[in-house]
């Protein structure tokens, strides 16, 4: 592969001027059977390179455990991209943003009640070291300065949002270096932010979505000289439970992306595939209210959820082949997606019932976080025997993020961090009573210092205005439901259950599975975590890739926290409802 070289004037390629464009395709968020379509996608559309992230908290789980296998094979995924003829932009963190479950940081940095993230503190950086030492060795032939197709590698992201500690940066860079990264590193703010997060003598790019001249001319105040590069060029947007979904029509967006080439600056569209946000990966914002991020992370891109060219494909494309060439060979039709009206969800079990399968309790005076529990994502389940009967005011400080509140066995309501929500009053019938606290992680905060966003119940606990004491804590990290006991012919568990059903398929077909009626949980198809779903909307479907299912018997499972849809019933359709468009 081609060197990149950075120049007063522009980008060099092995001596020839050089226009990056890029498109973001993040291989965490897709079914990795799926990458070489998407990127194939992204060569027709007339993009040169793909950006891509890199989650630390999916490589690296746990301190002593590292993955880069199955949806984590980066050098794979890089190997594709280069058989696309494909360049591509690194951008491995540590921290991500993305609206990703805790911007990409792993949960167990939380565990250490002094560790302050994206700081010189030492614990931090040590974890950051070693997070390099494991990732960045077997990339190293996928480097360009080796043959690979990897031009460039991002320092952090977006930190002059953040902080403005240069010798923090300064230390990533060196990192980055100890470890092998000999290809051009450059950072990416938006553009007031990017005096306070650039590095002296390393590419600075910024991140924006209109009024183009105006924000590079703020960039070319802060780098007189040098090439121009938008890192994020935001072409879409992200969705919040209870929102609506975001979308920016094609002709607007196509204008704007033309006002930007004709300027004769380099590009990385955020995003060109979105992807989903599988299992409990997606973040949270918190602007002084928590604003959970939705499972789809369609973000309205060229490529929808499903992989499928949108109309912004087509007028990008057409954009594009203004300033650039672009291949002859358009992209093939919409997928074949498969339907099934009717999946009758026909085993049941309560949560409460067969939790002591699903996780070990741990016993302790007062609540433990699921941080102190090494435990990264999933649901918390807290019981405490309380010592007398009648009126009484339960008051926690803080619900990380959303608990659902049991007494004997029977729902006494829901606390939302949400909506600020951190009391209750019940009546208990007699000394000895279980109150039962069942707490969902929503999402890590992925964005400003809301970062150190430890879940669970933190602080005090109150009952009447006295301390409860006498707590156990059981983790449901529900990495696998194989020890789940259902059983067939019950009546419906009221409260927090599992459903379980059976459908047949023919192939390997993209589908939507839709829940009409049900209320707010996570849906599993043949073991593989599709997300969260909630009434609240926007989103009223789940995206499930073809390579998930399996011709003949498939299995589908619903964690329902409240009440399931009439007849334990839900849907399999050829297309998504990603909720109703915002004015």
């Amino acid at each position: 592969m081609p060197l990149l070289q950075i120049e007063h004037d522009g980008f060099r390629l092995d001596g020839e001027p050089f226009r990056i464009l890029s498109g973001g395709l993040h291989y965490f968020r897709v079914h990795p059977d799926l990458w070489r379509d998407r990127l194939h996608k992204a060569r027709l559309m007339g993009l040169n390179t793909v950006e891509t992230y890199v989650p630390w908290n999916l490589h690296q789980p746990r301190p002593d455990e590292f993955r880069m296998d199955g949806g984590l094979d980066l050098p794979r995924f890089l190997d594709l991209a280069a058989s696309e003829g494909l360049h591509v932009l690194l951008r491995p963190g540590p921290y991500i943003c993305a609206e990703w479950e805790g911007g990409g940081l792993p949960a167990w940095l939380l565990a250490d009640p002094a560790m302050r993230l994206r700081s010189r503190d030492p614990n931090f950086l040590a974890a950051v070291d070693d997070y390099f030492s494991r990732l960045l060795p077997p990339l190293h032939d996928q480097l360009a300065t080796r043959g690979g197709p990897v031009l460039a590698v991002q320092v952090e992201n977006e930190y002059g949002a953040y902080g403005d500690d240069t010798a923090y940066l300064h230390h990533l860079a060196d990192s980055l270096g100890h470890h092998g990264v000999d290809v051009p590193i450059f950072t990416c703010d938006q553009p007031a932010d990017v005096e306070r997060g650039a590095l002296p003598g390393v590419l600075a790019t910024a991140n924006f979505g209109s009024r183009s001249a105006q924000h590079l001319a703020t960039l070319r105040t802060a780098r007189p000289s040098g090439p121009l590069l938008c890192t994020e060029f935001w072409i879409g947007w992200f969705d919040r439970w209870g929102g609506n979904h975001v979308v920016r029509g094609a002709e607007q967006a196509s204008h704007e992306l033309d006002e930007l080439l004709a300027t004769g600056a380099s590009v990385n569209f955020y995003m060109f595939h979105g992807g989903t946000n599988f299992g409990f990966m997606n973040g949270a914002n918190d602007k002084h209210t928590y604003r959970p991020t939705v499972t789809s992370y369609d973000y309205d891109a060229p490529l929808d959820e499903a992989g499928d060219p949108t109309e912004k494909f087509a007028a990008f494309r057409k954009v594009i082949a203004k300033y650039a060439p672009v291949p002859a060979e358009f992209p093939p039709a919409c997928s074949k997606k498969f339907s099934l009206e009717t999946v009758e969800l026909t085993e049941s079990i309560g949560l409460l019932q067969c939790a002591p399968a699903l996780g070990d309790l741990v016993a302790s005076s007062r609540p433990l976080t699921m941080e102190e529990l090494r435990q990264n994502y999933g649901f918390v389940l807290y019981e405490a025997a309380l010592p007398d009967a009648g009126p009484a005011l339960l008051e926690l400080e803080q619900v990380r993020d959303r608990a659902q509140v049991f007494l004997d066995g029977q729902p006494v309501g829901v606390l939302e961090r949400e909506g600020h929500e951190h009391s209750l009053t019940f009546t208990v019938p007699q000394p000895g009573s279980v109150l039962t606290v069942l707490v969902e992680n929503q999402g890590r905060v992925n964005y400003g210092q809301g970062i150190h966003d430890r879940k669970g119940l933190l602080g005090d606990v109150l009952l009447n205005g006295a301390p409860l004491v006498g707590w156990t804590s059981r983790p449901l990290p529900l990495t696998s439901l194989d020890d789940v006991p259902y059983g067939t012919g019950q009546a419906t568990p009221t409260g927090p259950a599992f459903h379980r059903g059976t459908f047949e398929a023919d192939g390997k077909a993209d589908t939507f599975l839709h829940l009409d009626g049900w209320t707010k949980g996570n849906a599993w198809v043949n073991g593989f975590a599709l997300g969260r779903y909630w009434s609240r909307g926007p989103q009223r479907s789940l995206y499930v890739p073809g390579p998930v299912l399996h011709e003949g018997a498939n299995e589908v499972v619903v964690l329902e926290l409240h009440a399931p849809g009439r007849g334990r019933k839900v849907a399999f359709r050829d297309a998504p409802d990603l909720g109703p468009v915002e004015d």
